[in-house]
């Protein structure tokens, strides 16, 4: 897919507040989902109950029609070849889901992107994508319709009514992370692309940051796929080493979960790890990492400023304009913030409470599909050649820097709680 451009972000802005719309309205599709299962006879329980082929249709025509809507706000509706295409990525994607699904998995909080990504990696580097299945590898849009529908959920409320504690670690720990990350990125000589999405992935909240910095700097998918791979692979070991090193340590829970909250990069990941440590540590880890979650579209919309004025392709001597800044601002972020909004100031509480479920479940297929076409776009041999493994180098190095510095600032504001 070509690169993102502005009418495509409007396109994605559209088919989210469409899909907001309709869920307020109480229109919530059943989408599949799977409970845990443990061995063949569970496993086969699940894939055999009567419902789930129901389910399986509402959620490809759910996301067919907002395909086509998009498509044919573009001027390129192919109904046919976007309709077998994306039914493949959609199987791809519930084959993802049904792994995640597993007891064992489920109990270690590794979340369906993951696997959507290795599932696309796997069939791109073994069997190649078919032709058949290209027309619906519709990436960059569908993580714009997902980051538009995530802002529904960043709730500002639920951050303030938790307590300025986990906002003020928050602050401390993504402005000073970010920047160290930026300056090793530097370092090591990674182009500005790789530097900005490196540090704000290390520093906000994984790959929700990184997908949202790619956007607003119109990154390379290659790039961004690449750290995507980094953010979601480097996750794991810290998830199941960090709350054993506070029980360790004699960590508080108020500082254990902070420490979580501020480090592991992505909220599945979080959870799993906080549940080790008891209900307390969750809270405070659920705290800090919703803080972070919030300063992503700050984070983004000052990122997009950065990026107009002063590193595109403009003369010396004719800085952009608040014009040209509007023209090649990234909608999408505007979209994300207007949804946070709406949901935290607007809305009924009644009618934020019943949606936030379902919009949730969809940001979270879309995602899924869009993992899934990451992986279909990607060949192994550039995740782990790609600029002779620096970007991995700069992203454990941050990494690390983040663990030692999150855990000190969580001493400093939760050492008394």
């Amino acid at each position: 897919m070509k690169k993102s451009s502005l009418h495509e972000d409007w396109i994605a802005v559209i088919v989210a507040f469409l899909t907001i719309v309709l869920v307020c309205s109480g229109l919530k599709p059943s989408l599949p989902k799977f409970s845990a299962w443990a061995d063949g006879s569970s496993f086969w329980q699940q894939i055999s109950s009567p419902s789930l082929l129901s389910q399986i249709a509402v959620l490809f025509l759910w996301a067919f029609v907002s395909l086509l809507l998009a498509r044919y706000l573009a001027r390129d509706a192919q109904p046919g070849k976007l309709a077998l295409s994306l039914l493949g990525i959609v199987l791809i994607s519930l084959v993802a889901q049904l792994i995640t699904s597993n007891k064992t998995v489920k109990d270690l909080g590794i979340e369906v992107v993951l696997f959507s990504l290795l599932l696309g990696l796997l069939i791109n580097n073994v069997m190649g994508v078919p032709a058949w299945l290209k027309p619906a590898i519709q990436t960059e849009l569908f993580i714009k319709i997902g980051l538009v529908l995530l802002g529904a959920n960043v709730i500002f409320q639920d951050v303030i009514s938790a307590g300025g504690l986990g906002i003020l670690q928050s602050v401390v720990v993504v402005f000073t992370v970010w920047y160290f990350s930026f300056w090793v990125c530097k370092l090591l000589k990674l182009d500005d692309e790789f530097r900005m999405m490196i540090s704000s992935a290390v520093s906000i909240c994984g790959v929700s940051a990184a997908i949202a910095t790619s956007g607003a700097i119109e990154g390379d998918n290659r790039k961004l796929s690449h750290v995507i791979s980094l953010v979601l692979i480097i996750a794991i070991p810290m998830m199941l080493f960090m709350p054993y090193i506070a029980i360790w340590a004699h960590m508080t829970p108020a500082v254990a979960g902070a420490w979580l909250g501020g480090t592991i990069d992505t909220s599945g990941a979080v959870v799993a790890a906080g549940t080790l440590l008891g209900d307390e540590a969750l809270k405070y880890a659920t705290l800090v990492k919703f803080s972070q979650n919030v300063l992503l579209g700050i984070a983004a919309f000052l990122i997009s400023v950065y990026w107009t004025v002063t590193k595109k392709e403009v003369s010396a001597d004719k800085k952009p304009g608040l014009k040209t800044i509007w023209e090649r601002f990234p909608k999408f972020v505007l979209g994300f913030v207007l949804a946070s909004l709406l949901f935290s100031f607007v809305l009924p509480a009644g009618t934020v409470a019943a949606s936030k479920g379902a919009l949730k479940e969809l940001q979270t297929y879309w995602f899924a599909l869009a993992f899934t076409c990451i992986g279909l776009e990607t060949k192994f041999t550039d995740i782990f050649k790609m600029e002779n493994g620096r970007p991995a180098m700069a992203f454990i190095i941050a990494q690390v820097f983040n663990i030692f510095f999150t855990l000190a600032v969580a001493y400093i504001v939760f050492g008394r709680s």
